[in-house]
């Protein structure tokens, strides 16, 4: 059984880490650089950069800054924001990135999913879906950092883009988003167990319990958390050692 992962994100914008709640009321969680030289030393499994307001400024990642972070951490590198070309892709990874995330311009173009896996393999594409569960009961993918809404079901969308080379499904819930009251169980259980890739919960995470039941009851193969590390509610060293006496398969700090 491979070993289930721990995340952290930085969510980037204007050169720092913030973090909100739903996607909204943005505050500064520190220095980019400093908190992921810190995490890989705590023992976090890989990494996540997201620049965004990359997509709604219409300009490009902060490739300079990604340099900055990879020349400090020793773990899998995921990058992604305002990226819509191989040529950016191949930029990000000449900069340090191991893996990129997509959104809003694969969704608009999923012929981007295709050419990306072609071009450096399915194992680099990680589809980032921000999505939201609506008052019929169904979750709706959002666009542009989660201005947008669109008529196209999670499920669907995410099976769409798997089949067009999507290694990895980066899944964020906007009703959980900073909240730190659980993970959206039961959208995540749906794509884990029915899509042949692995699943990043994202949104929602608080307490270490939330963690076992993303892995236990939604069968996630990787957890995501941005804020609860941020502000040193919770250390990836002491969640690790929580989970291996839950007896869930962790990568040992």
């Amino acid at each position: 059984m491979l070993c289930k992962r721990i995340i952290p994100c930085l969510d980037i914008k204007d050169g720092r880490t913030v973090k909100g709640t739903n996607f909204v009321n943005l505050r500064d969680a520190g220095d980019p650089v400093e908190l992921g030289a810190l995490y890989a030393q705590q023992g976090a499994d890989e990494l996540v950069f997201l620049d965004i307001t990359a997509t709604v400024e219409k300009r490009k990642t902060l490739r300079e800054l990604v340099n900055r972070i990879a020349h400090h951490i020793n773990i899998p590198f995921t990058v992604g924001g305002g990226i819509s070309s191989v040529d950016d892709v191949s930029a990000l990874l000449q900069n340090g990135a191991d893996k990129i995330s997509v959104n809003t311009a694969a969704f608009k173009d999923p012929q981007l999913i295709h050419d990306l896996a072609r071009e450096f393999g399915s194992q680099c594409v990680v589809l980032a879906i921000d999505t939201r569960q609506e008052e019929d009961g169904e979750w709706y993918v959002y666009l542009n950092g989660g201005r947008t809404k669109t008529d196209a079901r999670c499920f669907d969308w995410a099976k769409q883009a798997v089949e067009l080379g999507a290694g990895e499904i980066l899944l964020t819930s906007m009703n959980h988003d900073g909240t730190k009251a659980g993970f959206a169980l039961d959208i995540t259980r749906k794509l884990a167990t029915q899509l042949p890739v692995p699943v990043i919960a994202s949104g929602g995470g608080g307490a270490m319990e939330h963690f076992v039941d993303v892995f236990e009851q939604a069968q996630a193969d990787a957890a995501l958390a941005a804020s609860i590390f941020h502000f040193k509610e919770i250390a990836i060293p002491e969640l690790k050692g929580y989970l291996q006496g839950k007896n869930i398969e962790i990568r040992p700090v």
